[in-house]
């Protein structure tokens, strides 16, 4: 069927004009997207896009009519946008390794695997094999987390606020817990150590002072209704100057002494020593353990380089009270990712490989030598795409960890310095930045000291050329005057 050629006529006329929907279904093009899309979708986006048509049409002295196979363009566009995954790829080049607004953790091949094999095929996840009976979840990955830690058993959540809630709600619902003040944090999106404590039903018992915490404050918060002594690792933030703190070893033997539990919250916990990398050393679970905590709390999708998930480890009798708590199935991890943990949990029994298998490890520790070389590699094509727009040289920078880990520590990186060219106003910069996060697999860098800074640390070797081919798109909108 022939379609209608475009039109000039009055707003009344202009809106009669206008093709019914069953005509224009009845067309080929609508048909064919029809069949690409759905008939529901399809009815759905030509009456939104028909009553927006008859809107701008209203009142307007004289129209033009769009043709079918402009309104055909339109609804394809719209399908199209409609249809296109929300989660995607970016390139992060902020500097933050563990980008909690990009992901965190990527996972290792294996982790990939092993989630990949729990998708498409029927797994135990709580059947028994050998006995033919119910199993219990937790017994994939608690195995690896005991010998990995030292703790006596371990259950696994969906993330470490949840782990905080859980072990809480659990030990402490209606009594107190006493907490430094100094250890209050905030732990990322507005979540407050205080607001998960109260919510688990515990009564918070803040003791010392912001920079300065004694065992003798302990001493005199522990009464009748104190459920246990809580350790928050401040990952997010660190207090210099005039501090004191309780060391975890003294508190514990407080603890103990008067027989309550030492809850030690780690955050973003790491299964060995990062000093044996050439990073800065972060608490690990087994240090925790040794230096007498009950429960230790740490996530999986931070230093440790798995999936998203909160670990609870620690002794069995208290382990096997928080895991028959019946919130414990709310916050229970799926398949997938128990998968995903198990496979990552086995690549530390060889932590000379880790820094090959994993790819958080990895990233952190590339030099600034080789990611340098890089960014020379990248320097043409890129100059090249921004010319006229933005100037580009190769610089040296400072990656941080992210998610809570080390603060204050920076990594020694380099990457690519967007600066404006002259003429244009400094606003430029975040068009340029604008511009960068429209092409098809998005590029998110971080505006510093008057430059756009693309910092490398985070762009595999194997991504390079996908990166190099997608400048080609690039597009700046003029500016305005």
């Amino acid at each position: 069927m022939a379609m209608a050629a475009p039109m000039l006529t009055s707003s009344s006329g202009a809106r009669r004009a206008l093709p019914s929907v069953d005509r224009l279904l009845r067309l080929a093009p609508f048909e064919a997207l029809a069949h690409e899309f759905g008939r529901a979708l399809l009815l759905e986006t030509l009456r939104k896009m028909l009553a927006e048509q008859r809107a701008r049409l209203a009142g307007a002295p004289l129209a033009r009519v769009p043709d079918e196979e402009t309104l055909a363009l339109e609804c394809a566009e719209r399908l199209q946008a409609l249809m296109r995954a929300s989660l995607r790829p970016v390139f992060n080049l902020t500097g933050t390794v563990l980008h909690t607004n990009l992901g965190r953790a990527l996972y290792p091949a294996q982790a990939i695997a092993a989630a990949t094999m729990a998708m498409v095929r029927p797994v135990n996840l709580e059947y028994d094999v050998e006995g033919a009976g119910r199993g219990e979840r937790d017994s994939h990955v608690e195995s690896w987390l005991v010998r990995l830690t030292g703790a006596q058993a371990a259950v696994a959540v969906n993330n470490n606020a949840a782990a905080v809630y859980l072990v809480l709600n659990t030990l402490a619902a209606g009594r107190e817990v006493v907490v430094s003040r100094g250890e209050l944090v905030e732990i990322g999106g507005s979540f407050r150590i205080p607001d998960i404590m109260a919510s688990s039903g515990c009564v918070l018992r803040e003791v010392g002072t912001t920079n300065r915490t004694h065992a003798s404050d302990y001493e005199g918060a522990i009464g009748e209704r104190t459920a246990a002594l809580m350790k928050v690792h401040a990952s997010n933030y660190e207090i210099r100057g005039f501090t004191s703190a309780v060391a975890e070893a003294d508190l514990a033997q407080i603890a103990h002494q008067h027989a309550l539990p030492l809850v030690n919250d780690l955050g973003s916990g790491m299964l060995v020593d990062l000093e044996a990398f050439g990073l800065p050393h972060e608490p690990t679970p087994r240090e925790a353990i040794m230096q007498g905590a009950d429960i230790v709390t740490f996530s999986g999708d931070k230093l440790l380089g798995g999936p998203q998930c909160g670990l609870i480890i620690g002794r069995s009798d208290l382990i096997e009270a928080i895991r028959k708590n019946p919130m414990k199935r709310a916050l229970r991890l799926d398949k997938v990712r128990l998968a995903a943990l198990e496979a990552v949990l086995r690549l530390y029994a060889q932590p000379e490989r880790l820094r090959g298998e994993l790819p958080t490890l990895a990233l952190l520790t590339r030099s600034r030598d080789e990611i340098r070389e890089q960014a020379q590699r990248l320097l043409p094509p890129l100059a090249a795409a921004l010319a006229g727009h933005a100037r580009v040289s190769v610089g040296d920078c400072a990656s941080q960890i992210g998610s809570g880990a080390l603060p204050v520590e920076t990594l020694a990186s380099a990457g690519l310095r967007l600066t404006a060219v002259e003429g244009r106003s400094g606003a430029s910069l975040d068009a340029l930045a604008a511009a960068l996060r429209a092409l098809p697999v998005p590029v998110v860098g971080r505006i510093h000291d008057d430059a756009l800074i693309l910092d490398l640390r985070c762009l595999e070797g194997t991504q390079e050329q996908e990166f190099i081919a997608q400048l080609a798109r690039f597009e700046l909108p003029a500016e305005a005057p």
